[in-house]
């Protein structure tokens, strides 16, 4: 049995090349488009009795990608009061033997992972000539989608809105020292949503914020905010006046955007792995309001994990124990 390898967030970091990254992605979701059921997302929130009232346990059912002979489960705990909010471990088996290739922290590796499967979804359904950014949401995640914004289109400005004071301040002057690019903050959700060609929306909100006529025609959102039962941040009206992308239609029924605001299978227009594949069509006119919503699939974790694992395999990064001396 080969030994385990042992990889933490600075190696990961250091490991894990965004554009590689991109690619494995987009290949993932249009495999997943005509692959069997058998390799879709599933995904277990376990609640958990903590101070925190936020506080939830979420294990994720092995993630595959057909081409990739291994598989991984994940364990997160997610703390919002706590930051980083995610904290967990990735674990990922040999498909030949079930031995356990890697153990690899998870909150980076989550990040890096969602932020590219957002800029996936932007790429795919956004206008080529984009030139604004809203960012509602001024966290991690947020930062990380507008920095993806950024390597995809010739962005000329940035909207920021958070309900918290002091996240829209560390956001801006993170932004003037890595991005020179002009940033504004708004007083409103409403008021950056109308601003930008893309708005992403990153929150813990459970109850919409964005409804129709808060955006202009041509618009692309990407929500990704909603990944358990009972969250939402775009309304009904805005959903149903939009083409709705999702990365998994099942997921997003049960605790995405769409299950979020009531809705159903009906809601969704295709599946970005659908998209990417030529089996359906993404933005059909200038004038569509794209939505692409994310829950997060399994197959991320694996995606990322296994280019991180063959390079520390070439490097000898990382740190090799035998779980079973």
């Amino acid at each position: 049995m080969p030994s385990t390898i042992l990889l933490t967030q600075t190696e990961i970091e250091t490991l894990l090349d965004d554009d590689e990254l991109l690619q494995q992605l987009k290949g993932g979701f249009a495999a997943l488009a005509t692959a069997g059921p058998e390799f879709h997302g599933r995904r277990f929130p376990v609640s958990v009795k903590a101070a925190d009232t936020n506080a939830a346990g979420m294990v994720l059912a092995p993630g595959q990608i057909p081409g990739i002979p291994a598989y991984t489960v994940k364990v997160n705990a997610k703390f919002p009061s706590h930051p980083p909010a995610i904290k967990g471990l990735v674990i990922m088996h040999s498909l030949q033997d079930g031995s356990i290739l890697a153990l690899l922290d998870s909150g980076y590796l989550t990040a890096r992972r969602t932020a590219a499967a957002g800029a996936v979804g932007a790429d795919t359904l956004a206008r080529s000539d984009c030139e604004t950014v809203s960012i509602i949401g001024c966290g991690v995640q947020g930062y990380a989608q507008l920095a993806w914004m950024l390597k995809i289109r010739t962005i000329k400005k940035v909207f920021v809105y958070d309900i918290v004071p002091g996240q829209v301040e560390a956001f801006t002057k993170r932004m003037g020292s890595e991005f020179d690019v002009p940033v504004e903050v708004c007083d409103s959700a409403k008021q950056a949503a109308g601003k930008g060609d893309i708005v992403v929306t990153a929150t813990w909100a459970r109850e919409p914020f964005l409804y129709c006529g808060d955006v202009r025609p041509g618009t692309h959102i990407t929500t990704l905010g909603p990944d358990g039962p009972g969250e939402a941040e775009v309304a009904q009206d805005l959903l149903k006046a939009s083409l709705f992308f999702a990365d998994d239609v099942d997921l997003q029924i049960e605790m995405g955007a769409i299950g979020g605001s009531g809705l159903g299978a009906e809601a969704i227009s295709a599946t970005i792995g659908e998209v990417l594949a030529g089996k359906k069509t993404g933005r059909q006119s200038p004038d569509d309001i794209t939505i692409y919503g994310m829950v997060g699939l399994p197959f991320e974790d694996l995606a990322a994990g296994w280019l991180v694992y063959n390079k520390a395999l070439k490097s000898g990064a990382g740190t090799r124990i035998d779980l079973a001396a």
